[in-house]
Order: C-alpha cells, then sequence, then structure tokens
C-alpha cells in the first residue's frame, strides 16, 4: 500500500478511498477493466487523452493499492494484461453509480 493511502488511514475512511482510486484517470481505468482484463495499449485507446507516462503510473499505483493485476507474459513482443482484483472489483457499485451521476450531470450543465 503506497504511503498516501496509508496517511489517510489516520485521517477518515473517505480519505482512504479519495487517495486510493483518486488521480487522474484512475477511475476511467476501474471502469474500463470492470469489462474483464485489458492489454496496455487497449486500455490506452480507451482512455486517448491520458499520455503514455500518466497511465503507466496510475496504473502501477492501482497495483500497489491492491485494486489491479498486473500480468507480464515472457513473450516477444512483451504482453501485459490488467485486471482487477477482487477488492477492485468491489469498487464496481460505486463506479456505476459515479457513471450514472456524471452523465446527469453532464446532461444538466450543458442542455
Amino acid at each position: 500500500m503506497r504511503l498516501p493511502v496509508r496517511r489517510a488511514m489516520d485521517v477518515c475512511p473517505v480519505e482512504v478511498a479519495v487517495s486510493a482510486v483518486g488521480g487522474t484517470w484512475k477511475l476511467t481505468l476501474i471502469k474500463h477493466l470492470l469489462d474483464g482484463t485489458r492489454r496496455f495499449n487497449e486500455l490506452g485507446r480507451l482512455v486517448p487523452l491520458a499520455n503514455t507516462k500518466t497511465l503507466t503510473r496510475q496504473l502501477r499505483e492501482l497495483e500497489d493499492d491492491g485494486l489491479v493485476r498486473r500480468v507480464a507474459y515472457p513473450e516477444v513482443p512483451p504482453r501485459v494484461e490488467y485486471s482487477l482484483t477482487d477488492l477492485g472489483r468491489s469498487l464496481e457499485p460505486i463506479v456505476t453509480a459515479m457513471n450514472v451521476w456524471g452523465k446527469d450531470f453532464a446532461a444538466n450543465r450543458t442542455g
């Protein structure tokens, strides 16, 4: 578990959650991984505004916090797959609710 998450434990459970899943593209990555295992480049195509460095960092942090599993296959070219752990999958109702809320918010703000 990363230091920011451990520090948040001294503050409030909400801060723990924000520390673990807050960050550029983390919730979007989790949303896409809810549909199943994805390769790195596939995630890159699903989140086209995320640059490679940011995508790598966010996936590493999600892995460090036990939300994402990374499997690297010893092949040429290298193949790396990402999937949610049980802990990561437990975020499904939260991510689904946020997705619905976000759609409603966007519709009400632009309409």
